[in-house]
């Protein structure tokens, strides 16, 4: 009745590695554990499974995702290290005084290591996102021990007070502004740490990161900097002579100085024609004639090119990183046999490890879970990117353009990034969108419609969909009325037709130590056809045996290799990769306008998946974290200097910086993605910091008696030697994450890109705006006041009193409070000198 074959079951799966052939094993860490320490323990277990292989077989690491997450947190730690001494270089520069340097370098350290002890608190590691998180706070923990030193530097060099009361009255002067900006800055950072979705998970490290930098670093300025201030500079009696490293330091901040307050002085220096139409009486046309609305003329410009240089700059979830590595989708013609199929995916691994950047290729079909025997995955590994000249998207692009068109028409074919993360698909295309509905057939329709307009978008390659059709079959219909005739129960056919064309395990047994599998089924020639299907037989009540064509119809039919459901109806995934230099977010906005044009009915729906999602939460989530930002910055802002009106002048700084930053973006050909919208967030965090010393001392000077001119004058020359170097300080610090090339510089470049871009570009406007803004809106804060006056004076007959008629407390104040003796340091009056 049979013939007993002991054999090797059906191949379903192939792999094969370099086109050799190999058994692939993947492992997975469980959720909380290291990775690195999970591969590190694996391969240490290999070394001691080598030596008992059998002659032949080797046992080799192909694809470790621990290897980029080891190369980038390697790079970003000597990004640390190389931007702290960039960091004191430029104090160096700057102050030309060792002394003064080791004091504000030493915060750096100080502040980065008392990080780590919050961060162990916290539960953080060591990865990527915190690193990146240090490495961009290098620059911001030394800005307030570089203004706090530069203050106390100023009080013993220019007033000449002793090292003592100068570190105690210096960082008192300096004291509420440094609050300010720390204040501010965690009011920046905070909100990023508890965004929801995806990008909270990436960025709620990094937020409490740099938060956690930040505060340290205020106590660092108000303590360690003013003890070692007190105790390693010196008073020198006398005109001091400038070292070497000094005068160097003059040579370039001496004519910055002059050009810079020279600008100053023409804007708020009254000119010739405003000052004649002023005093003849023509007040509102000398307004026009204002050499300050040049300023608020060249912010209202930089504010208007937001909107075209946003809509220029790709949009995306995550920046095109060069990781080494990119996988290719073959998806045969439905029907191919699995031979058939390695033999073509073979080919094409051949063609790409021709390449001189490709070290190996891993080639694996049907590793899926329905075991697709016509789908083929192809891992490719490259060399390192600093040791190529091709990057890894131009690569990806020349496989399309060299060796797809050589494949048939039929081939489905698409090369993209390795996913950074799942989305609960297969897929790794960097757009997603899923069309669900109840009819399948109008979904293939839908589907065909879409996908032919969607190959006419700019940017939009490989483009595919989840359904696939034509695969062939063999559809038995069951005639209930002859099967009924004959004896024959639909169960027994179907029973019957498993057995003999799809095989049973019907049972196991044991050999040598080894289990074997049972498997009952007809032979090949019975069942490689429909001519042979008609020769099986299913048992019948009546006749014993009938042939299995007398009770079921056969006929051939095409249908989709798998039927997906979302939201419990039947749904199509689209998808596609950008060609390089275009966003994702511009082909999904695309692929909208295309789908709502169509005006489908109501109960088919198109939504976002996986990164195209993200996209847009990530989008709504970066609103809500500006949005609470600049509240609780005002907020802060409002309570230290103890107005409403003052914030709003050094927040006015922060979307000038924006412009310039879409235009760094667009120097260093990157996009709009979490990343870059992360440094723009920081760029907000940094740029304030000046508006807020320069207002601080304004106020300052206004309230020791100096005119508004003078106050404005003084102001920004005392403050421009401090907001240059802490501007260069952490410019400085961001260098090598901007200059870095490797696996994972991408995000480093991202995310320093518009900080650096942003700050050094908009460096002048905002010098120049703040005190403008800072003028501007005194004038019509007095206006406003003198309005109230007028209409008392009008509505209600007030006048305000003379001051005859006010007592002398009202006039002159509460007397003086005498000072006191400070000991052989000096006294508090020599210091307020």
């Amino acid at each position: 009745v049979g013939r007993v074959v002991d054999g090797e079951e059906e191949a379903e799966t192939a792999a094969s590695i370099a086109g050799k052939p190999a058994v692939v094993m993947s492992i997975r860490k469980q959720s909380g554990e290291n990775s690195v320490a999970v591969v590190d323990a694996l391969r240490e277990r290999m070394k001691e499974l080598e030596p008992t292989l059998p002659a032949g077989y080797t046992l080799k690491v192909v694809r470790d995702n621990t290897e980029t997450t080891r190369t980038s947190v390697s790079a970003v730690r000597e990004h640390l290290i190389l931007g702290a001494f960039l960091a004191a270089l430029v104090v160096l520069l700057f102050l030309g005084h060792v002394r003064s340097t080791i004091i504000a370098a030493l915060a750096i350290p100080t502040s980065i290591v008392g990080t780590f002890m919050l961060m162990w608190v916290m539960g953080f590691t060591l990865n990527t996102i915190t690193l990146l998180a240090l490495a961009l706070a290098v620059g911001i923990v030394i800005d307030d021990a570089i203004v706090v030193l530069e203050n106390i530097f100023r009080f013993i060099d220019e007033k000449k007070v002793r090292p003592m009361p100068a570190a105690i009255y210096a960082t008192r002067e300096i004291g509420l502004p440094v609050l300010a900006t720390t204040l501010s800055l965690l009011a920046v950072f905070l909100p990023v740490a508890f965004m929801q979705s995806i990008p909270g998970r990436f960025l709620k490290s990094f937020g409490l990161t740099m938060g956690a930098a930040i505060a340290i670093s205020l106590l660092v300025s108000f303590t360690l900097t003013p003890m070692l201030s007190s105790r390693l500079l010196k008073l020198q009696s006398g005109e001091r002579k400038k070292n070497i490293l000094e005068r160097i330091s003059d040579v370039f901040y001496r004519p910055i100085e002059r050009v810079y307050m020279g600008m100053l002085g023409f804007l708020f220096r009254e000119g010739r024609w405003r000052r004649g139409l002023r005093e003849s009486g023509h007040g509102i046309l000398a307004i026009f004639f204002d050499r300050r609305w040049l300023v608020g003329i060249a912010a209202l410009v930089t504010l208007m090119s937001m909107g075209p240089l946003a809509k220029v700059l790709p949009k995306g979830f995550l920046p095109k990183n060069d990781e080494a590595q990119f996988q290719i989708e073959v998806r045969t013609p439905e029907g191919t046999s699995l031979a058939a199929t390695q033999i073509t995916a073979d080919r094409i691994a051949r063609d790409v490890r021709q390449w001189p950047e490709v070290i190996t290729t891993q080639l694996t079909i049907g590793d899926n879970q329905q075991k697709t025997p016509n789908l083929a995955q192809i891992y490719v590994r490259l060399v390192p990117p600093d040791k190529r000249k091709v990057n890894q998207d131009d690569l990806q692009d020349r496989f399309r353009r060299e060796i797809v068109p050589k494949l048939p028409k039929e081939y489905r074919v698409s090369a993209s990034q390795v996913a950074a993360f799942g989305a609960g698909t297969f897929s790794t295309a960097t757009v997603q969108y899923i069309l669900s509905g109840p009819d399948l057939d109008r979904l293939t329709q839908y589907t065909d419609q879409i996908v032919a307009k969607l190959k006419k978008v700019p940017g939009a390659v490989d483009i595919d969909t989840s359904l696939v059709t034509g695969n062939p079959e063999v559809v038995a219909h069951v005639n209930r009325r002859k099967a009924a005739d004959l004896g024959v129960s639909v169960s027994d056919v179907a029973f019957a037709s498993q057995i003999l064309i799809g095989g049973v395990k019907v049972s196991r047994y044991e050999e040598a130590g080894r289990e074997y599998d049972i498997l009952v089924r007809s032979q090949l020639e019975n069942r490689s056809s429909a001519d042979a299907l008609s020769q099986l037989t299913v048992p019948s009540q009546r006749l014993g045996v009938v042939p299995l064509t007398d009770v079921v119809d056969l006929k051939r039919a095409e249908g989709p290799s798998k039927i997906d459901r979302y939201a419990r109806q039947r749904q199509v995934l689209f998808m596609a990769n950008t060609a390089p230099g275009v966003g994702s977010g511009e082909v999904g906005a695309a692929l909208e306008k295309i789908v709502k044009a169509m005006n489908l009915p109501s109960q088919y729906r198109f939504v976002a998946f996986g990164q195209s999602r993200e996209i847009a939460r990530t989008g709504k989530a970066f609103i809500i974290a500006f949005a609470l930002s600049f509240i609780f910055m005002y907020l802060i802002l409002a309570a230290q200097f103890e107005s409403w009106l003052h914030p709003i002048t050094i927040l006015l700084s922060l979307p000038l910086t924006v412009p310039f930053a879409f235009v760094s973006l667009l120097m260093l050909r990157s996009g709009l993605d979490i990343f870059t919208m992360l440094g723009v967030l920081v760029l907000f965090g940094v740029v304030k910091k000046n508006s807020i010393l320069v207002i601080a001392h304004i106020n300052q000077l206004r309230a020791e008696g100096h005119s508004r001119f003078d106050a404005i004058m003084h102001g920004n020359r005392d403050r421009l030697r401090p907001i240059l170097m802490t501007t260069f300080a952490f410019v400085a610090g961001m260098l090598p994450l901007l200059t870095s090339k490797g696996i994972g510089a991408e995000f480093n470049r991202a995310t320093a890109g518009p900080v650096v871009g942003g700050q050094l570009l908009s460096l002048l406007l905002t010098l120049l705006a703040t005190p403008v803004a800072y003028s501007l809106f005194d004038d019509l804060s007095q206006n406003f006041f003198r309005m109230i006056r007028w209409l008392g004076r009008e509505l209600f007959n007030w006048k305000p009193r003379t001051p005859a008629e006010m007592g002398a407390d009202e006039i002159m104040g509460p007397p003086p409070i005498a000072q006191e003796s400070n000991g052989h340091n000096g006294s508090r009056a020599e210091a307020a000198q």
